[in-house]
Order: C-alpha cells, then structure tokens, then sequence
C-alpha cells in the first residue's frame, strides 16, 4: 500500500470511528470514570509534568508539524510540560520557532523548572491576566515580525473567560493555523465534577466557543481531529483557520 492509498484509508477509518455512537460513548464513559483517578497527572514530557491525555498530545503533534508556527501561544500553564512539549516540537521543526506561554499566576518552583530546562531558550513566560491589555501587548511583542501563529487556550475554563480569550487572541491565528480550546468536555460532564471551581455544564470553554463560532466566520470546527482521537478534552475545541476568501 502506497502513501496515498494509506492515506485514504485512514481518512475512511476516522470517518467511520465519527459514527460509530457505541464506541464514542465507550470513550466517553473512560472520560468520566478516570476522573476520580487524575489519569492526566500520570504523564509526563521531557521531564516536566504535562497533565495532558495523550491523545491530545499526538493531535497537537501533527498539527503543529502541519502548520509549522513561528509562534506558538498557550494561555495556563500549569506545571510547564506543555511548553516544554511545544519548545521540544519547534526544536524538532528547525525554523526558529518559540513558544510563549501566559499565566496569571507562574508559580516560582515551575518558572525555576521551565527556566532551567534545556529548551528554555524557546520559551518566553509572561505572567498576568490572558485577557489584560498589558499581557497581551507583551505578547504581540514578543511575536514582533514572525508571521505564523498557532494558539492553545488552557487557562480559567469559565465561559465569560474563555469567550474574552477568543476575542481577543483569534485575530493573531494566522491563515490554515488552529486556535485550540482545550477543556471544552467540561460541558459533558456532570456539574458535581466541578464543585470546587466556577465552571459547569452551560458555562464551560465549549459554551465560549458556541457562541464565538455564531459570529466569527473565520474559524471552523476540525471534527476530523476529534472523531479520529475520541478520547480528548477538547470536543469541538479544535477550531482552524480559514483561509481568507
């Protein structure tokens, strides 16, 4: 089987997973059982923990070998695995690309981590509110003249937050380049999972990203990517670029 023919049948065995109600709902029913267990803590990248399903990790992968950003933005950082993932990603790439990663609060142990690690030379951390005119002109200098740009959103998972998020970062996606919410299965799951934070099922990111998709007609769901990972925090959340018509 040649590149192309397998290429196609793979396309066929995605197509046919997106239909396929008993297996999605099997994924799904993994999602809401390993909760209790904090799966995602389990995982680590290069080192730093990066509290990620793997599945996502993978998708990530190949859009970002896809598209091949000369930027790459992640608001909520967590412990730092993921922007050492990206930094790892951009090093493997070759083009000189870099990551940066926004926080409202950088904790001092995982700055020390980031920043003594390997790759942190690709790494630009800016602490402050996502959404505050002033993290968000550091951000649009540090980016300066580099033209493709690739977005993660990670950081408070309300839906006034997330919304506030995909006004104001979705103009810096650059064209056939992905603005990705993760988190959007926050709407899937019961409320009582969340008792302890402020978002729930009707104020979640896939809420956010309902109602910036009525009236943004630049971005599209990618549901290749979904119905291709089924296990993924990110249902609906793999949002790409349109090219400009």
């Amino acid at each position: 089987m040649d590149r192309a023919a397998f290429e196609l049948e793979k396309l066929q065995n995605i197509r046919a997973l997106g239909n396929d109600e008993t297996l999605k709902k099997t994924a799904h029913d993994f999602i809401l059982q390993q909760v209790e267990h904090k799966y995602t803590y389990n995982f680590t990248w290069l080192g730093i923990p990066i509290i990620q399903f793997p599945q996502d990790m993978i998708a990530l992968q190949e859009i970002i070998w896809q598209v091949k950003p000369d930027v790459i933005i992640e608001t909520g950082i967590a412990r730092g695995g993921s922007v050492i993932f990206y930094a790892s990603l951009q090093k493997l790439i070759g083009n000189d690309g870099i990551v940066i990663g926004v926080d409202v609060d950088i904790r001092p142990h995982n700055r020390i981590e980031i920043e003594n690690h390997p790759l942190s030379d690709l790494i630009h951390l800016v602490e402050g509110d996502s959404v505050s005119e002033e993290v968000y002109k550091q951000v649009v200098d540090i980016i300066s003249d580099r033209k493709s740009v690739l977005i993660i959103l990670d950081s408070n998972h309300t839906h006034e937050h997330v919304y506030k998020e995909l006004e104001v970062y979705s103009p810096l996606v650059s064209e056939s380049s992905y603005l990705v919410v993760l988190d959007t299965v926050v709407e899937d799951m019961p409320d009582h999972f969340f008792e302890d934070r402020p978002w729930k099922q009707g104020n979640s990111p896939k809420s956010a990203v309902r109602q910036f998709l009525e009236h943004n007609q630049q971005f599209a769901v990618d549901k290749s990517i979904e119905d291709k990972l089924l296990i993924t925090v990110a249902p609906e959340g793999y949002l790409k670029r349109l090219p400009n018509e």
